[in-house]
């Protein structure tokens, strides 16, 4: 098969373009490229201003029930709880996060092999 022919036989059967018709051509397709990357920028910022709005709304709903927490007290206190199937009452922590005196306890009772249920805290205090 020669090359050159197959290449000369495409060449020919096109149509031709002169200068001006090519530069119109050029210019249509770089105006419509841009004008596609334009919409496609103007879409990521419509996006990106939607979700900042709802993360400010969320921070700001946050915020009100954080100053409502704060503002109200708790209507229940520990002793109009009932206990727990099991439990041995309420413990009073004295400068003990809840988290710290779980552990606590949780270490009493296995160094003593008993089952947690079966231990009575009256009260845990940090010793300083």
């Amino acid at each position: 098969m020669n090359f050159t022919l197959l290449a000369a036989q495409t060449a020919d059967s096109g149509t031709k373009m002169e200068i001006g018709d090519a530069a119109i051509t050029a210019i249509f397709g770089y105006g419509v490229v841009f004008f596609g990357l334009v919409l496609l920028m103007c879409v990521l910022y419509i996006t990106g201003a939607i979700f900042k709005s709802k993360d400010a709304k969320a921070k700001a709903a946050l915020e009100n029930v954080k100053k409502e927490v704060e503002a109200k007290p708790l209507a229940v206190t520990p002793a109009d709880q009932p206990e727990a199937p099991g439990s041995a009452g309420h413990v009073k922590l004295h400068g003990v996060p809840d988290k710290e005196a779980a552990m606590i306890m949780a270490i009493v009772a296995d160094k003593m092999q008993t089952p947690l249920n079966e231990l009575r805290f009256i009260s845990i205090k940090e010793v300083k």
